[in-house]
């Protein structure tokens, strides 16, 4: 009782000594009031009044003395309500040392002393104030993130932006990489050795093996350039040069020799029977001791050689050229004037052929949707690429157009990208795809699945496209060839597409030259071969591209994704003024909670 009668007269314990009696006594007379009253307190088992608070008007002014008291001359008393008013109420001095006051009457309320009210509202208050703000932002930036998402704002904003700069105009970085591609391109030519010619001319089953690759760098630009109609179209002539890379090689193509069909002899053949120059085919192919197969190099099968038959016709036949080769005459040359769309009007059009050697269609096949000339010539296309549309190309080794499907998303050098593959619609048979059936020439002679005869663009010769090892073809084309192998990553055509910008990263085309080959009664040469796609060497035009390209293109998406990336910003920021808006309410909550009954009840209880 000692302590707490010490802790009710003063902040700091009083060491009160013990009278004589046993019962507690003040140590200084002037305190002799408020020790009374503390002392009382304790007795009767009720809370002390603190020192420092002020007690109510019961106690008569007489009682109080006037020395420095508040409310005199010395202390005037503040007027009016608020944290400085009185009330009618007296003030107990924080200490006693000063003089006696008077104690509080029974039964009084005491308050805490003007200033310390003013300062934990204004604390309260300005704490109300925070919480509120606080709140009120994180909502805010929430609910604009969102709309802002819903509306796409920012995509909007790129996607304009890609459109515009998606032009084919002169002086544009567009226009130039468009122009004089960067990436390099390769072409890889693979050959099929015939390894038993005496056993198919009896009718056995073919055996042969695959020899490559002889790699090529391909140079590509465009040239001749000219902008027609107001700048909406741009026609151009698109050379091919291509230079050996002996380091990317399995051997030298002037050294390395290939058994293969003789196509000169067997397109004689066919021109020939059932003709009365077929008599005379027979006598040269005699003469000139033609079989069916030859032995050439592979400079020879690629760039040309002269034929002895073809320039025995060519007497006949000015427009039979003597020189054969599967890519006689395409080293250095182009393959006619193109008129692309610049993508002005629509960005869609962007790079889209409209016109090939002055024409805007195709002759060669029966029905005009397969004489179409449809999409670009595969080496750009419009940007906002979505995996549901269809890519289409022109190809002039094709002799037709073809359509391209969604089949993954990857990344080439960092860069997202979409990869297009050829439809399985595009070689299927008639029973599948009934539009097919304009490209069987004659009409009704379909080959089959996977296998196109574009002898109708190759001056008659019995030439069959495919893909490599007969891949995604009829399974009977495989099983006729001992030594096909087809393989989805080695043979399948593909597009990496970067889909905002439309660019081409990474692609292959891969295309199989055939030779028709089938028993000919008028000529002994045949024998007694079976009837055969036989494949003859297949090709894989490659790009991939360059660092520099890549970097490049990554500073662009990377602006383009902190564009649309905002949003996304916002909303972070939403969420952790949330966070803190839940803290704090929490805190606050927890603080009121943890105080007693005590502390928030009247210091003085009236009885």
């Amino acid at each position: 009782m000692r302590q707490k009668l010490a802790e009710c007269l003063s902040e700091r314990p009083l060491a009160l000594p013990a009278a004589p009696s046993g019962a507690l006594q003040p140590r200084h007379p002037q305190r002799a009031g408020a020790f009374r009253l503390c002392q009382e307190s304790l007795r009767a088992g009720t809370s002390p009044v603190p020192l420092g608070y002020v007690v109510p008007a019961p106690v008569s002014r007489e009682s109080i003395p006037r020395t420095a008291s508040p409310g005199t001359a010395e202390h005037p008393r503040p007027s009016g309500g608020g944290c400085g008013a009185e009330g009618g109420e007296r003030r107990l001095l924080p200490a006693l040392a000063g003089g006696a006051r008077g104690a509080p009457a029974p039964g009084a309320r005491a308050r805490r002393s003007p200033g310390a009210p003013c300062s934990a509202a204004a604390a309260a208050a300005m704490k109300s104030l925070c919480l509120v703000t606080v709140g009120v932002l994180a909502m805010t930036l929430l609910i604009a993130s969102i709309s802002l998402l819903v509306a796409h704002v920012f995509q909007t904003v790129v996607d304009l932006q890609v459109k515009q700069g998606t032009v084919l105009k002169n002086g544009t970085e567009t226009f130039e990489a468009w122009e004089d591609p960067p990436p390099p391109v390769y072409m890889q030519f693979y050959f099929f050795n015939l390894t038993n010619p005496l056993e198919v001319l009896q009718g056995a089953t073919p055996l042969v093996e695959e020899i490559g690759p002889y790699t090529y760098r391909e140079y590509r630009p465009r040239v001749h350039v000219q902008f027609l109609d107001n700048g909406t179209k741009v026609s151009a002539l698109n050379p091919k040069t291509y230079v050996f890379e002996p380091e990317k090689s399995v051997g030298d193509p002037e050294v390395d020799l290939i058994r293969t069909v003789n196509i000169p002899a067997v397109t004689a053949m066919e021109w020939t029977r059932s003709t009365p120059l077929q008599f005379a085919t027979e006598v040269l192919l005699l003469l000139y001791q033609e079989s069916l197969f030859t032995v050439r190099s592979v400079h020879e099968l690629l760039w040309g050689y002269k034929d002895k038959l073809l320039s025995t016709i060519h007497v006949l036949h000015p427009e039979i050229d003597p020189v054969f080769g599967l890519f006689s005459k395409m080293n250095g040359t182009d393959d006619g004037e193109y008129v692309f769309l610049s993508g002005e009007t629509n960005y869609l059009n962007f790079s889209r052929i409209v016109e090939w050697k002055g024409k805007e269609s195709l002759s060669w096949w029966t029905t005009e949707a397969c004489n179409m000339i449809n999409g670009t010539d595969g080496t750009s296309f419009h940007p906002l690429i979505s995996k549901d549309e269809n890519i289409y190309i022109f190809s002039s080794d094709f002799c037709r157009s073809l359509f391209l499907v969604y089949d993954s998303s990857g990344a080439v050098a960092g860069v997202p990208t979409f990869r297009f593959v050829p439809s399985s619609m595009v070689f299927a048979n008639t029973s599948v795809n009934p539009a097919n059936a304009g490209f069987c020439v004659p009409a009704g002679n379909c080959p089959g699945t996977g296998v196109l005869n574009v002898s109708v663009c190759k001056q008659g010769a019995p030439i069959f496209l495919s893909a490599p090892h007969f891949y995604q073809a009829d399974p009977k084309f495989v099983e006729d060839i001992e030594g096909m192998h087809p393989r989805k990553e080695y043979h399948e055509t593909f597009l990496d597409i970067n889909p905002l910008t439309g660019l081409v990263l990474q692609a292959a085309k891969r295309m199989q030259v055939n030779v028709h080959v089938r028993k000919l009664p008028e000529f002994f040469e045949t024998g007694n071969i079976r009837t055969l796609i036989f494949p003859g060497m297949y090709i894989n035009e490659s790009v991939l591209i360059d660092e520099a390209s890549a970097s490049k293109l990554r500073h662009v998406l990377l602006e383009a994704s902190v564009v649309t990336g905002i949003p996304f910003v916002i909303m972070a920021l939403g969420i952790v003024f949330g966070i803190v808006f839940i803290v704090l309410a929490c805190r606050s909550q927890r603080i009121t909670e943890e105080s007693t009954e005590e502390e928030r009840s009247p210091l003085i209880r009236t009885s």
